[in-house]
Formats: C-alpha cells, structure tokens, sequence
C-alpha cells in the first residue's frame, strides 16, 4: 500500500487556494470509479483532524513515465471520455483561472533571478521576460482553447507509471480540473518529452486545437519548475521551453 499524507495547508497559500488536497481526496472518492483509465485502487480516503489520508494501490514496480505516444493515447482517452460532462458532473472540479492572480505574482517575483542563469537561451529568456506582468492573461486565455472536459492537470512524467503490459497510470490528482483537453497534452509535452519526439506525441493525441492557445499557460509553469533547479542543471528545460517557443 502506498500511503499519503497531507497537512493542512497554509492560509493563502496557493495549494489552500486551490485545495489541492481535498480535491484529490474527492477524485478518488467520487471520480476514480468511472474516470476510464488507469489509477492506483484507492483503500481508504478521509479528512482527519491532521489533514487528508489517502491509503492507495502501490505501483512503484511500475515503470516511471510513460513513452510519448502511450502518455499522449492515455490522455486522449481521459479528455474523450468527459468532454462536455465533467464540470457538470463535479461542479466542485477547479475551473481555468483558479488561483491565477497567485501563480501571476509568484512568476513576476521569481523571474529576475531566474532570468540570470547560465543555462538559459536567449530565445528562451526573450520569451520568459515578454511573460512578466503577463500571466493572469494567459492563463486566463486557456478557457477559449476548447471544449471544457476532465484533466489531470499535471501530466507529468513523474506523475505516469507504465506497467508490464504496456498500460499508462496516472498519480497525484492533486491538481485535477475541469479544462480544456489541450492543456494536460501541452504539459506533458512541456515538461517531459524531448523535443524530438513531441511529433509522436501529438500524432498519437490526434486532431488538436489550441495548442499555442495553452503553451504560454504551461510555460509559466515550466519556468517556475525550473527555478527549483540549481543554476546549469536546466539544459531539459531550456530545450523543451524553446521548443514551445518556436511552436508559438
């Protein structure tokens, strides 16, 4: 069993704003039994006096990730399936600009530093830089991307497992929402696929719309994951945000 924890979180704080925790306990309560694909089988989930429990299904013999294709294929099946449904289904699922105006500051504050590192290009800082006192716009711009369905809202490589057979899981649904289908697609492409093998990605996605609607979204996201890193250890980074550069 794989059991996780979460304290409170602090007051005004952007998982508090967002409520990280308690929206993936109410996944696994409400949303895990039909969602159609593949996430770790939940045993116990409750709110406690300490925070939120949740006792899951282990799949850390899986391996971590997922390929280009399997990633995009899996997602696919989880927007098709809850296109036009989800938010009316869960109204409580976060809606696009949640917590925006908290995201937008952290960015303009975080970015004269992250603007000096060494392992960023020029098309990437140009990039970067045009985004400062820009952030609630995009963000706000994802809602015209699509139709609204379910997303995992960080389909990241560390959030994928693949087991023997082939088949693609998703972790952490801490930051499940209701958006459009484009946006986890732009993440994973963002965030975990080298640029060279985004085309077999996006041909095993099929038919999208929006793409360079969402990628500044999600590149507000990838500086700030970024920063986390120590200066020269961000060449993944770089390559994948300009990358999206050259996709905008």
């Amino acid at each position: 069993m794989h059991v996780k924890r979460r304290a409170p979180a602090v007051p005004g704080s952007i998982p508090d704003v967002l409520k990280m925790a308690a929206s993936e306990l109410r996944f696994y309560r409400e949303i895990a039994p039909v969602v159609g694909v593949r996430v770790p089988e939940c045993h116990q989930a409750e709110e406690t006096a300490d925070g939120t429990l949740l006792v899951l299904e282990d799949l850390s013999a899986w391996t971590p990730g997922a390929e280009p294709a399997s990633g995009a294929r899996a997602l696919r099946a989880l927007h098709d399936r809850w296109v036009g449904q989800a938010y009316e289904r869960w109204p409580w699922l976060r809606p696009v600009g949640a917590g925006v105006d908290l995201v937008a500051e952290l960015y303009d504050r975080t970015w004269p530093v992250l603007a000096e590192r060494r392992d960023m290009s020029a098309p990437v800082r140009d990039f970067g830089e045009r985004l400062v006192g820009r952030v609630q716009e995009v963000e706000r711009a994802v809602a015209s991307a699509g139709e609204l369905t379910l997303v995992h809202g960080d389909a990241s490589a560390q959030n994928l497992r693949t087991g023997p057979g082939g088949e693609v899981a998703f972790l952490d649904w801490e930051d499940v929402s209701a958006a459009p289908g484009v946006l986890d697609l732009a993440w994973f492409l963002v965030s975990s696929v080298e640029p060279s093998r985004w085309p077999e990605a996006l041909a095993a996605y099929g038919a999208v719309d929006g793409l360079g609607v969402v990628l500044p979204s999600v590149m507000v996201q990838g500086y700030l994951s970024w920063a986390d890193l120590p200066d020269g250890a961000g060449e993944e980074w770089n390559a994948r945000l300009e990358a999206a550069v050259g996709m905008l």
